[in-house]
């Protein structure tokens, strides 16, 4: 693949390995062919990992190196995203640069809509998108934006209302500065390779043949060669990834159109401006089936995806979820198909799709071209989806539905519905157009066809993709929105007398979409603060340039060593079960594999302990889950070792009743279990007037950091020394266990970490046990390893944020006063106990959250499980613990009818100095000012009004609001965790070199150590670098996690930049006008030592459990948001109307930093709550991975109003300078628009006579939404009995 060329022969390393699927974004380039027939120059993006090499004859690839570098000249694109502050941990900029590259080579001066086009196909896990989006918006010259006015940059419209705050100069502080941007000039880009267009326009095209190691690709020049090819090889595969490709419009007469034939290898790209055009040109009544499927085109893949992907690809593909099938089928389209016997028309029908991935084609034949009709008067066309993203997802389920009338009548003369994500393959509804054709289209034909249609297109309770009720309920409401659009259309054609009402009309009416500009505000700088001095001030990450460029370098980017090998894992197929046995023969015997390593190679220790629990690095006698290492395969090559790795042969024994979900049942749990509790519970339940009970389940999250795991093991060559250069948050763990698994000291290791393409807690345990894995082969071999995990590998191996089963029981007065909470939190842990136990103390330390209830008990328990070690993620624990408090407040408003807002959290807030439950005395003054605050900026109580308005005019439309808040405790409870080192570094040149402990990963470490070495050194931040992050600079670091890496590692390089400059004042004293160079000279030529360690001690904090009692926080950050939803109550679909976060971080050190960090957790949150479903095999196998089946929030899934305010007048004397940690704590803040979505539920609830408490698990997918909102048609699906059948995934937790 093209990718791997790039990387690996080419060494152009700034295309990134993400997924390998097309489905991340990461591996963007440009590709450019010239079109000999118009002359012109076609560039597209596309994927990397998906472009065989040999397909690319006579094109040119452009990748991010190309376009700019700091050693040249950066582009305007890559300038931009970079001083946005788009880019944090800067794995996904690469890919987001050459989209937007790409979209500005075809249209310079592009629309908003445009942008989110060209993005859709592009993943961050960082960002949150809006620093992005905000960068490139400057490329857009909207004919109403003050900047295409003449009026500047300043308070541009483009950055929303004003804020409040001012800076120095009277203007509002921005993020940055618009004004000296560099323009975009199309005539200073890349020309196409002029040998190119001479090649194509002179040289005969000649077929060509490749010749591999287990393929032979062949690319003929003429029709007839290829149908030649495919008799001579029926069974080898048609391979067609080009942008442009032939087609023909067939003409009835002069100019009127009649007929097209699209060439079946015109990529969908293609496809979708040719019937943008025809709608243009043709009118109205002739283009229905067009205009379907080009609503169906805009949702197939992302824009990198639809530039390469074929019509005829996706048609003879026949995956039983395809968008334009069901159309096409619906529409009577056919296929023109050709063979040495022939040419023929087949009919796109049942009869040409014929099972999964199959369709009637002979091996020999070729779909040459796409006939699609023109629609008749009277003929009317409609596709409808449900996916469970908004955009490049697959479908739920989809369709296309056409239906023909008698002239000037609402009889049915024709109709035509066909389903996708119901079967096998694409479904035609024969029975049910049978039961409509021949009578009016009225509410009485209808309702009597959703009948025969649900008897008609029955899925079975075990059906393969699960969701079988929701996806039954989809093809009814899908059904019933068709018929809304065609009663609409009738009466527009004055066939029926009454038209839709407002409130059925919002059946029809799509979900708001239009992105809107943010505001974001912050503290200005102190008056008089020194120029030099950045703290406080929106600085760039300091390597956003070098990302933006691709020369930043990441783990797998370093260069390869002479005769380095790859490593690949090989993990178990059983979750339970005895090893009897590994066979590695026939693995030694593919060529390139070098050796096999098992338990038994290991020369130290064989397992890492972590909080008191032995796991084994690689499994000797048994295995306890799908996905546990079992051994690895070093080769030569990575596709080598695949190989190797793909024929070990493990024996097993399985053993009986794997607990999966059963936990509970059989006790079976890691120790110790916690219990905390204040107040008297058990007695206050006897006092108060309710009680209530319920409970709430909450799935995983994957990690999905955008860099896999990755590491790369160089043994010295002497001494016994390893340099292991690794993607990690915490090397030192990664270096005490690599010297322990090889029985050596610590000080023969030394761990190196560059910077992090993402983290969020997934690379701490796991990453140290591959590492130890890889080391042992290297420390065998004698050569250099590498080990990168594929995006599925890591998704099996590494585990992820614990389910957890919350249960609560809560005693309440009728005024909403909460007296008594008792809850019960049991998290599902995986088969080892990696960091389990800490989890879950953390869980019961934060039940309170905002919340001061006087008698209060929690217990949590990790559960021992066979499924893969669920391990740290950014929040640890808190997500869940607080989502359950949250929950249980939801619910007694429920059940005494009031808003849960005002009535409930309001009057059970902390109010005053308090003690919480483990007796830590803090002030919520700030925790107040914050829910105060962001109920004041979201005008809460008009959109909370106008929601309740809007709500009683429309039926299947739902808005709903919540406003959530949330007190997170920093630091570690274990206070040996909160210590830091620094080691600085003066030159004889006055350049400063800073080291520290923390690792970079996108939370802007490095930039706030530079910013902090600048303000103590009084040197600008230009003088100060950061290398990397290693264990033989500072040793016996502490992991950046806990969102006290600035906290700690601050204050340490505080501490050495403070020893420094107090050397150098001597020196300063003698020439109080010299400069800062001119003291540094002189203080060597004094013998003044220009090198300084720095260390920070930490807070001394601690947990009692017995006494259940401590100080484990140093401190708390506060925060609020209030989140608006819309809600398709027919098919569960939302969106983000508007979310605004008000947060407390004292004062903040780099605000475009705080702020970034504030929205991409934010936007994480989004995705726990309401989108991304882990989802395992009845055996324990890991269905989701990969982003095709798991998906994360992209660009279509954040708010389309994104406010972000940093409390002002905050002070906190317990950090470094009263700034606060902010990495984790508004993740939660993500539940308020899984509130959002319960509150418009339970107005649909409303309206169909249900009150009170409901069910709503999390995530809040389109699935669970729909379902809660029980419609009509929800109503009409008859439930599975439990226990009769066998589900397709499991119920976790």
């Amino acid at each position: 693949m093209l990718l791997s060329y790039l990387r690996d022969r080419l060494r152009l390393t700034g295309t990134k390995y993400g997924c390998g699927g097309g489905g991340c974004g990461a591996c963007t380039v440009m590709v450019s062919r010239y079109q000999p027939g118009t002359k012109t120059i076609l560039h597209y993006s596309a994927n990397a990992c998906l472009l065989p090499v040999c397909q690319l004859q006579g094109a040119a690839v452009t990748t991010v190196e190309g376009i700019g570098s700091t050693k040249t000249r950066v582009h305007p694109v890559q300038e931009r995203i970079a001083r946005a502050h788009g880019s944090q941990c800067g794995f996904c900029t690469p890919g987001m640069v050459m989209s937007m590259y790409t979209l500005l080579r075809n249209t310079p001066q592009p629309t908003m809509e445009d942008i989110r086009e060209a993005l859709g196909g592009n993943l961050c896990r960082c960002t949150g998108y809006r620093p992005i989006v905000d960068g490139f918006r400057t490329f857009c010259q909207e004919s109403n934006c003050c900047q295409g006015n003449g009026n500047g940059t300043a308070g541009c419209c483009l950055d929303g209302e004003s804020p409040p705050e001012k800076s120095g100069n009277g203007l509002p502080p921005q993020l940055f500065d618009q004004g000296d941007l560099l323009p975009l000039d199309p005539t200073q880009e890349l020309i196409f390779p002029p040998e190119l267009i001479l090649m194509a326009q002179t040289e005969p095209q000649m077929s060509q043949r490749f010749i591999g190691e287990n393929i032979v690709w062949i690319s003929p020049v003429s029709l007839d060669e290829l149908i030649q090819l495919k008799a001579d090889h029926p069974q080898a595969p048609l391979v067609i990834g080009c942008p442009a490709s032939h087609n023909n419009i067939t003409y009835q007469s002069p100019g009127v159109v009649c007929s097209v034939y699209i060439g079946a290898g015109c990529s969908l790209s293609v496809v979708k401006a040719l019937l943008e055009g025809l709608v243009q040109e043709l009118p109205e009544e002739k283009t229905e089936i067009y205009r379907a499927l080009l609503q169906q085109l805009g949702n197939v893949g992302g824009q990198q995806i639809r530039n390469v992907a074929s019509i005829g690809g996706n048609i003879v593909s026949a995956y039983p979820n395809s968008d334009l099938n069901p159309v096409l089928a619906a529409g009577s389209c056919k296929l023109s198909v050709v063979s040495k016997g022939g040419r023929k028309e087949i009919l796109l029908n049942k009869d040409f799709l014929v099972g999964f991935g199959k369709t009637s084609l002979k091996p020999d034949e070729i779909v040459l071209s796409v006939f699609i009709p023109v629609s008749r008067k009277w003929e009317f066309m409609g596709a409808l989806r449900q996916a469970p993203r908004k955009e490049n997802a697959l479908a739920t389920v989809t369709s296309g539905i056409r239906v023909m009338f008698t002239e000037g009548s609402s009889v049915v003369k024709e109709l035509s519905i066909c389903y996708g994500g119901v079967g096998p393959c694409t479904v035609s509804a024969s029975r049910t157009c049978a039961a409509i054709i021949g009578r009016p289209w009225n509410e009485q034909t209808l309702s009597e066809a959703y009948t025969v249609l649900l008897d008609e297109i029955s899925l079975s309770p075990s059906h393969p993709g699960g969701k079988v009720d929701f996806r039954r309920s989809l093809t009814l409401s899908l059904l019933f929105k068709f018929n809304l659009q065609i009663l609409h259309k009738l009466w527009e054609m004055n066939v029926i007398k009454e038209d839709l009402s407002e409130e059925m009309s919002s059946g029809i009416r799509p979900l708001p979409n239009q992105l809107q500009p943010g505001i974001q505000v912050f503290q200005p700088v102190v008056n008089g603060q020194s120029v030099d001095d950045q703290v406080g001030r929106p600085v760039m990450h300091h390597s956003a340039i070098s990302q933006a460029t691709g020369e930043a370098v990441y783990c797998d980017d370093i260069p390869k060593t002479d005769g380095e090998l790859h490593l690949v894992l090989v993990t178990s197929t059983r979750p339970h079960a005895k090893i009897r046995g590994i066979d590695v023969t026939e693995a030694l015997q593919v060529p390139g594999v070098v050796d096999v390593i098992t338990s038994k190679d290991i020369p130290g220790k064989k397992f890492r302990t972590f909080t008191g629990v032995d796991e084994e690095l690689l499994a000797e006698n048994e295995v306890s889950c799908v996905g546990q290492m079992v051994c690895a395969v070093i080769a030569d090559t990575r596709e080598q070792a695949k190989r190797g790795a793909a024929v070990v042969k493990i024996h097993y024994e399985d053993l009986p009743e794997p607990v999966f979900t059963e936990a509970m049942e059989k006790k079976s749990y890691f120790q110790p279990q916690r219990t905390i509790e204040r107040g008297n519970v058990t007695q206050a339940f006897e006092e108060v007037d309710q009680v209530y009970e319920g409970e709430i389940r909450l799935g995983g999250q994957e990690h999905f950091y955008m860099e896999t795991q990755s590491m790369v093991v160089v043994p010295s060559g002497e001494d016994r020394e390893l340099r292991v250069y690794l993607s990690c948050q915490h090397p030192t763990y990664a270096q005490e266990s690599i010297a322990e698994t090889l029985g050596i000291p610590s000080n023969r290791v030394s761990c190196h970490v560059k910077r992090v393409g993402g983290a969020f807690g997934g690379k701490v345990t796991k990453t140290s046990a591959i590492a130890c894995i890889t080391s042992v082969a290297a420390w065998r071999s004698g050569r250099a390893v590498r080990c990168v995990l594929e995006r599925g590998e890591d998704m099996l191996i590494t585990g992820a944020r614990h389910p957890v089963l919350g249960r609560y029981k809560v005693g309440f007065m009728n005024d909403g006063k909460i007296i008594a909470a008792d809850l019960h939190y049991y998290a599902n842990s995986g088969n080892t106990a990696d960091e389990s136990v800490l989890v879950v103390e953390k869980v019961l330390l934060h039940l309170d959250n905002a919340y001061n209830v006087p008698n209060l008990r929690g217990h949590s328990v990790a559960c021992k499980t066979n499924l893969p070690s669920n391990t740290a993620f950014r929040g640890f624990g808190v997500p869940q613990s607080m989502l359950v408090t949250e929950n249980m407040i939801n619910d007694v408003a429920m059940k005494l009818g009031r808003n849960a807002e005002e009535q409930i959290r309001e009057i059970n807030m902390y109010k005053e100095v308090s003690l919480t439950h483990y007796k830590f005395q803090f002030d919520p003054k700030n925790l107040l000012r914050c829910w105060d605050e962001c109920k004041e900026k979201s005008d809460y109580d008009s959109r909370r009004q106008a929601a309740g308005e809007f709500n009683q005019k429309n039926r299947w439309k739902k808005r709903g609001l919540a406003v959530i808040p949330i007190k997170y405790g920093i630091a570690f409870s274990e206070g040996f965790l909160n210590q830091a080192a620094s080691l600085v570094h003066i030159y004889k040149d006055g350049s400063v070199l800073v080291s520290h402990g923390g690792t970079e990963m996108g939370q802007g470490i490095h930039t706030k150590m530079q910013q902090v070495a600048s303000r103590e050194l009084h040197i600008p931040t230009s003088f100060i670098h950061i290398t990397e992050t290693s264990t033989s600079a500072v040793p016996n670091t502490c992991p950046s996690a806990a969102s006290f890496g600035t906290d700690a590692n601050g204050m340490a390089v505080k501490n050495a930049c403070e020893t420094l400059y107090r050397r150098l004042e001597p020196v300063r004293k003698q020439n109080p006008t010299g400069t800062w160079e001119s003291w540094v000279k002189k203080a060597f030529l004094q013998k003044i030592s220009l090198s300084a360690t720095g260390y920070y001690r930490g807070h001394d904090l601690y947990m009692d459990w017995e006494k259940q009692e401590g100080q484990p926080y140093a401190y708390f950050t506060y925060g609020a948001c209030c989140s608006e939803v819309e809600v398709d109550c027919l098919s569960g679909d939302y969106r983000t109307v508007r979310t605004d976060i008000v947060t407390d971080i004292g004062r903040s050190i780099n605000p475009s930093v705080d702020i970034g960090q504030i929205e991409g957790s934010f936007i994480q949150g989004l995705g726990l709550y309401t989108m991304e479903e882990l989802q395992f095999s009845p055996s324990g196998v890991l269905l989701t991975r990969g982003p095709s089946q798991y998906k994360i929030p992209a660009i279509c899934d954040i708010p389309l109003q994104f406010n972000v305010y940093l409390l002002s007048d905050s002070d906190n004397p317990h950090a470094i300078y009263s700034s606060k940690g902010i990495g984790e704590p508004v993740l939660f803040l993500g539940s308020s628009v899984f509130f959002a979505i319960k509150d418009a539920v339970a107005a649909a609830r409303a309206e169909a006579g249900m009150d009170g408490p409901f069910t709503l698990d999390s995530p809040a997918t389109p699935e669970r939404t729909c379902l809660a909102c029980n419609t009509d048609f929800t109503q009409k699906i008859p439930p599975s009995r439990p226990g009769s059948f066998k589900p397709w995934a499991l119920n976790i937790p």
